[in-house]
């Protein structure tokens, strides 16, 4: 069941937010959204800029001059950024890439949000409900499954969801002894 039309054969996906300046010569400290950064930041990579309308960034590009870690941090340079007012008008800015839908991660076993939201969830062989998003916590990524009328959250790791098939569109789920089983008891009553 797919509650959205595709209109394109590409998307694009955050891959870092630009968090505060990092010294007098243009560098930014980064928060990453990605599991590549240096694939995402390498030298000469264009990122588009989610900002507000009234930012002087507004609907432009930016490119990845340099990556480098200070104390485990991420810090990137971008070109045409030369100075400490340059890298605090691109504060709070998110980075985005364009990215073709059917591409995958590279890792085995990895897929991007957009991948998993959509598919059909399974439990000992029938149809529960569907995914509805993908929500990341420090712990571990979580599955919103639709049940029901119900949303439930499922932490998105081997042991409860063994099997992801993109091409199929479809899900299988070995949940905690409880995690579903409450919600019908709660129904029933």
């Amino acid at each position: 069941m797919t509650w959205w039309t595709q209109i394109s054969n590409s998307t694009k996906l955050r891959v870092g937010r630009l968090l505060k300046a990092h010294g007098l010569k243009g560098a930014i400290k980064l928060e990453l959204y990605t599991d590549s950064p240096n694939e995402r930041f390498k030298t000469g990579a264009v990122l588009e800029l989610q900002v507000p309308e009234e930012s002087p960034w507004f609907g432009k590009t930016v490119t990845v001059s340099d990556l480098k870690w200070f104390n485990n941090s991420p810090v990137v340079f971008l070109e045409g950024v030369t100075d400490r007012t340059a890298a605090e008008s691109l504060i709070k800015a998110i980075l985005l890439v364009e990215h073709e839908l059917d591409q995958s991660p590279p890792e085995p076993d990895a897929w991007y949000d957009h991948q998993l939201v959509g598919l059909k969830v399974f439990r000992d062989g029938s149809e529960i409900g569907f995914v509805i998003r993908v929500d990341h916590m420090p712990a571990q990524d979580l599955l919103a499954i639709k049940y029901g009328e119900l949303e439930v959250l499922l932490p998105f790791v081997k042991g409860f969801v063994p099997k992801v098939d993109t091409e199929a569109g479809l899900i299988e789920i070995t949940p905690p002894g409880g995690l579903f089983e409450q919600i019908e008891e709660a129904d029933a009553n």
